[in-house]
C-alpha cells in the first residue's frame, strides 16, 4: 500500500468482475521492495520443494512483462539464499523477427521442467497463456507460484481458479498471500468500510 500496489475502490478486472480492490504488481519496483518480494517468492518455492509440493525443476519462467523482473530477482535469491540453481526464461509479447528471433528469451525450456511465476490469479487467463507458451516451446510446467491468490471461483463458477490450473498442469499452485490475509489485515487495522466491501465480494465470487 505504501507504493499504491494495493488499492481499494472499484476496478474492472480482466475477468470482467468488478472488484473492490486491485493489485498492481508493476508498482513493486524499488530495490527494497524487490528484495522483500523476491525473498518471499524464493522462500515459498524452497518450502514447496522441501514439502514435495513442487518437484525439482530446471527453469523459472516469468511471463511478460511484470513477471520478468520478479522471476529474475527470484532466480538470483534462490541461489544466494537457498543454494538452488535454476535457469531463467521469459517471453516477449511480440515475436522478434531478427537476431535470434522468436518470442522466448533466456535459457531454453525445451525438454525442461518449468516453474511459472505469476503475480496474481483471478480467472487464470494470463497464467494459462503462460503455461501454453512454455508448452509451445517444448517445456513441461510442473507448478506455479504467485504473489497473491484472490481465492475466487474459476471459469466454471464452482471450483477455484487454482484447482483449475492445478488440473491443467498436474502440478501445485502455491502463493505468498491470499485474499483472506487481506481481510485479516483490514480487520486488524479497523478499516471497516473496505472490509464490508471485501466480504460482499467474497460472498459473490470467493471460495465457499
Amino acid at each position: 500500500m505504501s507504493v499504491d500496489a494495493l488499492r481499494f475502490g472499484s476496478f474492472t478486472l480482466k475477468s470482467g468482475r468488478i472488484s473492490p480492490y486491485f493489485f498492481n504488481a508493476g508498482l513493486l519496483s524499488t530495490g527494497p521492495i524487490l528484495d522483500t518480494l523476491s525473498t518471499a517468492y524464493a522462500t515459498t518455492i524452497a518450502d514447496g520443494l522441501k514439502s514435495g509440493a513442487f518437484p525439482q525443476f530446471d527453469v523459472l519462467f516469468g511471463p511478460a512483462y511484470k513477471g520478468i523482473p520478479f522471476a529474475a530477482t527470484t532466480a538470483l535469491t534462490l541461489f544466494t539464499k537457498h543454494d538452488i540453481a535454476v535457469g531463467l526464461a521469459f517471453d516477449r509479447k511480440e515475436a522478434k523477427d531478427h537476431g535470434e528471433g522468436g518470442n522466448m528469451v533466456g535459457v531454453s525450456v525445451k525438454g525442461k521442467r518449468v516453474l511459472v511465476l505469476d503475480d496474481v490469479m483471478t480467472s487464470g487467463k494470463a497464467v494459462r497463456e503462460a503455461i501454453q507458451t512454455v508448452r509451445n516451446n517444448g517445456g513441461e510446467v510442473v507448478g506455479v507460484v504467485q504473489a497473491l491468490d484472490r481465492e475466487e471461483v474459476g471459469q466454471d463458477g464452482v471450483s477455484s481458479t487454482v484447482k483449475e490450473v492445478e488440473a491443467l498442469t498436474g502440478g501445485r499452485v502455491l502463493s505468498i498471500l491470499k485474499m483472506r490475509d487481506l481481510i485479516v489485515w483490514l480487520e486488524q487495522n479497523g478499516v471497516t468500510d473496505q472490509l464490508e466491501k471485501m466480504r460482499a465480494y467474497w460472498d459473490q465470487y470467493g471460495l465457499k
